[in-house]
């Protein structure tokens, strides 16, 4: 068993949480947990006697600091993050801090928001003659993105494109989207996937920056954009009966 677990709490929703994520925090003596954006029903599954850590007010250094203690204590240690830790979850130089020092953890997966956002939105990002690529991203701001990364010159593509941490700059995104989609490209912007208060508010290009404005929405959103929200793509061959693959015969 390994005494650290760096866990994906979902989006929202406290039930989002696997099984194994629950388990995990079910038997851990310290939990420290990303309060700025975590629910707090989350630490409703922790123990009564477990010792709890609000990352939000923590330098790395501290987090670590705490890690290391526990595990000379012998205690397992739940590592909460919001949504799946793989992405904007700031987990890398956590891991290979403790790397560094010989200690050994494992990763258990969450739901990110931005698939919390396509339940939301009852909508598939990936259509057979639409896309079938998408795009996890943000807006650069203090964190920089590379020179290729830029929205406007992934907006080439024409992808449904996921845009993390942008919304507060919702205008500078529509104009670098400008450069590869067209003004009447459907967007959605959804607040606080899978919370209560959930919000949603939709749009295309040429209007959405003054929808979200009006909805006042300036943080904790996803912007979504592409033509997979105009309702018009192929069927797909899964399911075609003429389609023939390793579990059906194709049938005319």
């Amino acid at each position: 068993m390994k005494n650290i677990y760096f866990i994906g709490a979902g989006s929202g929703d406290p039930e989002l949480i696997t099984i194994k994520g629950v388990k995990a925090i079910e038997q851990a003596g310290i939990v420290i947990y990303a309060g700025s954006l975590v629910n707090p029903e989350i630490l409703h599954y922790a123990r009564e006697d477990a010792e709890i850590f609000n990352s939000a007010s923590m330098s790395l250094d501290e987090v670590i600091a705490v890690m290391e203690r526990g595990v000379k204590e012998g205690k397992i240690i739940a590592r909460v993050h919001t949504g799946d830790p793989a992405i904007y979850g700031a987990i890398q130089e956590q891991m290979d801090a403790l790397c560094e020092r010989g200690i050994s953890y494992e990763v258990i997966p969450g739901v990110s928001s931005f698939l919390g956002a396509a339940a939301a939105l009852k909508q598939e990002y990936t259509l057979p003659g639409v896309t079938q690529t998408v795009i996890l991203t943000r807006m650069e701001g203090r964190t920089p993105v590379p020179p290729k990364e830029k929205l406007s010159a992934l907006a080439a593509h024409g992808a449904t494109m996921c845009i993390f941490l942008s919304v507060h700059a919702i205008s500078d995104v529509v104009e670098e989207l400008r450069s590869g989609y067209a003004e009447d490209t459907p967007v959605a912007v959804v607040q606080r996937a899978t919370w209560p208060d959930e919000k949603v508010v939709r749009g295309t290009l040429a209007d959405i920056a003054g929808r979200v404005a009006e909805a006042n929405i300036s943080k904790t959103a996803l912007i979504i954009v592409g033509d997979v929200f105009r309702g018009q793509y192929e069927m797909s061959k899964l399911y075609d009966p003429g389609f023939t693959h390793g579990y059906r015969e194709g049938r005319n």
